[in-house]
């Protein structure tokens, strides 16, 4: 008899079985009453869909979810999500249903596989079987080829593909596999979702049936460790349980959870003060220079469950407000930190962020680029607008010509310095210097330039 669906090591060879299973109606793949020695994460999955905690947007009446997970409709999907989001937990619930559920991941399956897969769901549904899932997970990892052996079966519904991924599909998945199938995105769980689950596996009697208390400070920790992963949080429950119960006692407090999971609790309210603080001395310690601070706040901050949204968004600013074209490409490097944080997202693009952190703390540093516009918009707002000069109008609609539009507009590449003297800005700022170079970095060589190219663009107003 197939092992226990729940109990599958999705990584493990052999997961692929060739032999058809009964109706499931009797829990075959996992979905009777838990043996009670199973892990946390395990006893706790939702036994319904409605238990799925933090996807209320793919829970609608009538939603395609809702259609594949009943059986109603036989659609192939790709669920894409972070790490425990519930998309091994969706594919369990699917496997409860009355058809016929296969499941490999493409760790250790391959074009093979795949394809004995697909032959034995033919067979079957030609003798009058019923219908075959495959659940593929981590579907990215399958090159092209391995991918594009199930478009056909897709197609004709040979197979109803349920594949799984943490990788955004638009870059890892085939087009024609994606175009084939309906993309369901589960969302990252934020701290109230981790905590109605931690909360559940106290009280319920599948988990920890209030054999253990847990105080405000450890359930605290035990979210903010979780960093939006259920199974995280669940594993670090049941460790923290095992030590207190260990030790005689029943109060799970903040050092049990520590002891439990070698996490120091840090100090951080993503809500309160710490938080401020905290960031603060992170762009503070850049500004200074002080790549070690700067790293430590990075960590405190990641340890602490700080969305990397935020600190990416905090990067790019700084970017250029205090680096600037001081060093240009310190905007091209914090850009692409903040494009990894959403494609990759944690643990990894812990990598990426450090890699910003250590480029803009020992870049060299200047505040021209935000001084210059804050001071432009400082004027604009004190009415210093001006007319636009006649020879700088658009001149390319009828009549124009007639209202003198353009005319006297020199074009500077028929000039061989690229530039020539000519009046751009309006009269009332004519001459005024924004932009103000410093003598760090790029700026240094940008202001020697700089004096040149006003020297020539400003001579008509020097007279």
């Amino acid at each position: 008899m197939p092992m226990p669906y729940a109990d599958r090591d999705m990584d493990a060879p052999g997961l692929f079985d060739s032999t058809p299973p009964e109706p499931q109606a009797s829990g075959i793949l996992g979905t009777g009453s838990a043996s009670g020695d199973e892990p946390l994460a395990v006893r706790m999955r939702p036994r319904v869909l409605d238990e799925l905690v933090g996807q209320d947007h793919l829970l609608g009446p009538g939603s395609p979810l809702r259609q594949v997970v009943e059986g109603r409709q036989p659609m192939s999907v790709i669920l894409w999500g972070p790490p425990g989001t519930g998309k091994t937990t969706i594919a369990h619930l699917v496997a409860q249903g009355e058809r016929r559920f296969r499941a490999m991941s493409a760790l250790n399956s391959g074009v093979k596989d795949v394809r004995a897969a697909i032959d034995e769901a033919r067979r079957v549904r030609r003798t009058g079987g019923p219908q075959t899932i495959l659940f593929i997970d981590e579907v990215h990892r399958f090159t092209k080829t391995q991918q594009d052996s199930l478009l056909g079966a897709v197609e004709d519904r040979t197979i109803t593909l349920l594949a799984a991924t943490t990788e955004n599909p638009y870059f890892s998945v085939v087009a024609p596999l994606v175009s084939r199938c309906v993309l369901l995105s589960l969302r990252e769980l934020d701290s109230t979702d981790i905590g109605e689950l931690v909360d559940r596996a106290v009280e319920d009697e599948r988990g920890l049936n209030r054999t253990v208390t847990l105080d405000k400070e450890a359930r605290d920790h035990l979210v903010r460790t979780a960093a939006g992963d259920a199974r995280k949080a669940l594993t670090a429950l049941e460790a923290a349980a095992l030590t207190v119960a260990g030790e005689g006692g029943t109060e799970i407090t903040v050092a049990v959870v520590e002891a439990a999971i070698d996490t120091a609790a840090v100090r951080y309210d993503r809500d309160g003060d710490g938080h401020y603080d905290v960031a603060s001395a992170f762009i503070k310690s850049l500004r200074g220079s002080d790549v070690d601070a700067a790293m430590h706040y990075l960590a405190r901050m990641i340890v602490a469950g700080e969305d990397p949204r935020f600190i990416a968004r905090r990067l790019v600013v700084f970017a250029s407000e205090d680096v600037g074209m001081a060093d240009p490409t310190a905007l091209l490097t914090a850009t692409a930190a903040a494009t990894a944080v959403e494609r990759i997202g944690l643990p990894e693009a812990r990598i990426n962020l450090a890699q910003a952190v250590a480029h803009l703390a020992t870049a060299p540093k200047s505040n021209a680029v935000i001084t210059a516009i804050d001071e432009a918009m400082r004027d604009v707002r004190q009415g210093k607008i001006g007319p636009v000069p006649v020879d700088l109008r658009d001149a390319h609609y009828g009549g124009a010509s007639n209202l003198g539009h353009g005319k006297g507009y020199v074009y500077p590449h028929a000039d061989p310095r690229g530039v020539v003297p000519q009046r751009y800005a309006p009269d009332v700022v004519a001459g005024r210097d924004y932009y103000r170079p410093t003598r760090h970095g790029r700026e240094a060589e940008i202001g020697e330039r700089l004096e040149k190219l006003r020297r020539i663009v400003r001579r008509p107003a020097d007279g």
